[in-house]
């Protein structure tokens, strides 16, 4: 299909032309980017994207990342690119990556797209672009552009600072640098799961950590909090996640995962050290959850957009203070369920001279946003804000939220893609 687009005036200074973006050219284009891109550096990326997408009439591309904070896209810059940050609250840009869909605007004649940059379900960014007239064929090659921009941005992520650098808004701290570099992504969702995680004060986080997998139809996750605050917390939390890690995948059990990573951190940081932390284990299959709890903050059960109460159980000591073999709590959830799980720099925090936030204005605000029922993503971000709000904007402690939302179904029963 040929359709009329925009015309490069340095190219074609009188006569519009006809700008092909049917299927077998848009499959050429991405095979073009690719091939191109394979080994170009990676600051060269998003102008080659804005270079291609102008063959198709395209043009005020933009590349906006995520910054730490979730409170802004921030663009990258280079030739041919419009680098101007977007909000991610009230903004076309922010509700592309919040809702991870494609959102059009239609002014004077033109449509500008905004399309969600995703790896696999966690959300890089956005891509935005002019055209002037769009069809369903422009859609489908838009979207493939930006599936194939994330994962090269992803890709190429691991070996350069370009992109981390253009996600900053502010200064981050060593003890930082460490953490974020430790943290899976911060959303995985398949149809039988969610999760999404937050971490506050995003430049400046120590001790807070989390960490997941999803092995077949088991989902592991662990949340951390290292004692103490800087460098020696976030050293201690990469201990506690490195033992984490080894011991999951060693296929150990549970009681055995408390174990060895108390027998880490005891013998590499002594008896006067100690991490809080919560293993779990989800069956997606059945919904049937296990936990074990290590001096942590129990975790909340939200059904709707209640809480039903915490997850209570049996515990054991904190990591490092050899306590003894921790028995596990069970419980079936329901589709649909989501459970809470953070440190408690969420709730000791206060103003200067004042009471603590408290448990129960957790609870109500998780009412209060809840009542909008809002996806998972939207819903961590919203309460970490909120809750930030309400503790007058101070965070002298780290203040880590994961969600794990249960959905039901198996991976047999996913629908293969042909």
């Amino acid at each position: 299909m040929v359709l009329c687009g925009a015309v490069n005036e340095r190219e074609h200074p009188s006569a519009s032309v006809s700008i092909d973006r049917s299927e077998g050219f848009g499959e050429r284009l991405l095979g073009l980017l690719l091939d191109r891109a394979h080994e170009m550096p990676p600051h060269l990326i998003a102008p080659l994207v804005a270079e291609e997408i102008a063959r198709i009439g395209g043009r005020e591309v933009s590349v906006l990342l995520q910054d730490y904070e979730q409170l802004m896209l921030m663009p990258l810059t280079g030739r041919g690119l419009a680098a101007v940050p977007e909000p991610v609250d009230g903004s076309p840009a922010g509700t592309a990556f919040l809702r991870a869909q494609t959102v059009e605007v239609v002014r004077s004649g033109e449509t500008r797209l905004f399309l969600p940059l995703l790896d696999g379900s966690d959300q890089v960014g956005v891509m935005a672009v002019t055209l002037d007239t769009v069809d369903d064929d422009d859609r489908r090659l838009l979207r493939r552009l930006a599936a194939l921009v994330a994962d090269l941005i992803v890709t190429k992520d691991s070996y350069t600072d370009t992109f981390t650098l253009a996600r900053r808004s502010a200064p981050m701290s060593v003890a930082a640098e460490i953490q974020w570099a430790l943290l899976p992504p911060l959303r995985m969702s398949v149809p039988q799961v969610e999760v999404v995680g937050i971490l506050e004060p995003a430049y400046d986080v120590a001790g807070d950590s989390f960490d997941y997998a999803l092995n077949g139809n088991l989902l592991h996750v662990a949340m951390i909090d290292a004692m103490g605050h800087g460098l020696g917390a976030a050293v201690m939390a990469t201990a506690a996640i490195g033992a984490y890690r080894h011991s999951r995948r060693s296929h150990v059990d549970l009681p055995g995962i408390y174990t060895y990573m108390d027998e880490v951190i005891a013998e590499q940081f002594g008896p006067e050290q100690f991490v809080t932390a919560q293993m779990m284990r989800l069956d997606t299959a059945s919904g049937h959850l296990q936990w074990v709890n290590a001096g942590h903050p129990w975790p909340l059960l939200i059904r709707g957009h209640e809480v039903l109460g915490e997850l209570e159980g049996e515990t054991t000591l904190p990591v490092g203070f050899g306590g003894r073999q921790p028995l596990v709590s069970e419980r079936i959830l329901r589709p649909g369920d989501r459970v809470l799980c953070f440190t408690d720099g969420l709730i000791e925090e206060h103003l200067p001279g004042g009471e603590e936030f408290g448990l129960q204005q957790v609870i109500d605000v998780i009412a209060e946003v809840g009542a909008g029922r809002p996806e998972p993503r939207a819903m961590v971000r919203e309460l970490s804000h909120a809750l930030k709000s309400a503790r007058g904007g101070i965070t002298t402690d780290d203040a880590t939220i994961l969600l794990i939302e249960w959905r039901g179904g198996t991976a047999d029963q996913l629908a293969v893609i042909g």
